[in-house]
């Protein structure tokens, strides 16, 4: 029958390659926390990745021996997933990961390109740009957009110690001095009109 709904993207491989890609790229990311691949194949390490972390909520023997087949290198990555990522999400009720669409890889086939993160972990990039953001404005002087307001919401909800990290990560922010050359911009451009 041709056409219908797919219930997986197939990723242009057959079902054991598929299956191995997906545990190469979840074993990547549960040992860097973060990883840059097309974005087909992040929405599908995604899946893969939110069940692991349930997984690893759930603490008991069956899960870990699921997890274990799951991870390439268990052994080095079964106490970071059932230590630290279990505690960090231990209160989110779901989406412990994030898919961020960036610029292509390469240059000759222009293929989807992104970032697949876990949130609220140190190499988090919404914490870090929506920070960016909130210093730039005070900077300016200007209020925050709603969407960077929501932004700051949502990247503070979950985090243990949120506002506080949030408002250290503006402060180191500003100390770096970005966004002068703008600022020059601006003051020129209002100067010339």
């Amino acid at each position: 029958m041709a056409g219908g709904l797919v219930k997986y993207r197939h990723l242009s491989r057959n079902s054991a390659h598929r299956q191995a890609l997906l545990r190469n790229l979840v074993t990547a990311l549960v040992q860097h926390e973060s990883i840059r691949t097309t974005w087909p194949k992040a929405k599908e390490t995604q899946r893969l990745a939110e069940k692991l972390i349930t997984l690893a909520k759930r603490n008991n023997e069956t899960s870990r021996r699921a997890a274990t087949g799951i991870l390439y290198t268990p052994h080095t990555l079964l106490p970071k997933l059932f230590g630290e990522l279990r505690k960090r999400y231990a209160e989110r009720p779901g989406g412990y990961t994030r898919v961020l669409r960036t610029e292509p890889k390469s240059q000759y086939d222009q293929g989807a390109s992104a970032i697949l993160e876990f949130v609220d972990g140190p190499r988090d990039l919404r914490f870090a740009m929506t920070a960016a953001t909130v210093a730039r404005d005070e900077k300016l002087g200007r209020p925050s957009n709603r969407l960077t307001l929501l932004n700051r919401d949502k990247v503070t909800r979950y985090r243990p110690n949120g506002k506080a990290a949030f408002e250290d990560m503006v402060k180191r922010v500003a100390g770096l001095g970005l966004g002068g050359g703008a600022r020059r911009k601006l003051d020129e451009h209002e100067r010339s009109h």
